[in-house]
């Protein structure tokens, strides 16, 4: 199993950017290799990335929200083995620091390789600026928001 944690800090307050991160079918306008997902429940989530041509699907399973703290997650099925956890920390009015660590369990000779490689961790580092981009870009309006705790 490998680990990856990356943070970033976005101009908006709290509240806002953990309401953008609730909107998970979002996710492909600021995910590399995230073609698609779909909200099948209030807490399950499929998934579908592609990724140097390498098509995969899995469902998400949110073990864990608290409005404006935390979304934690696991993966169920699928070829992709994962857990996560995204905090949100208010720094000031309007500053947060958005906090990923990711667990994950490499398939195959290509993604262990990756892995090694770090492409794991850029692509994490990528994809927390393009969230700092797409929401300071909406003028810190977020698309939506799900307040509900699991």
């Amino acid at each position: 199993m490998s680990q990856v944690e990356e943070s970033i800090e976005v101009n908006v307050p709290v509240r806002t950017a953990y309401n953008q991160w609730t909107q998970f079918e979002d996710f492909p306008q600021f995910m590399g290799g995230v073609e698609r997902i779909e909200q099948r429940s209030e807490t399950l989530t499929h998934w579908v990335t592609k990724i140097d041509g390498v098509e995969r699907e899995f469902d998400a399973q949110i073990t864990e929200q608290i409005p404006d703290e935390r979304v934690a997650w696991t993966s169920v099925g699928g070829a992709a083995e994962q857990a996560g956890v995204v905090t949100f920390h208010r720094l000031n009015a309007t500053t947060t620091k958005v906090m990923l660590q990711l667990d994950y369990d490499p398939h195959g000779l290509a993604e262990t390789i990756g892995d090694k490689l770090g492409f794991v961790k850029r692509q994490v580092t990528g994809d927390l600026k393009r969230f700092k981009e797409f929401i300071e870009q909406r003028g810190g309006i977020e698309t939506g928001a799900w307040r509900g705790e699991v």
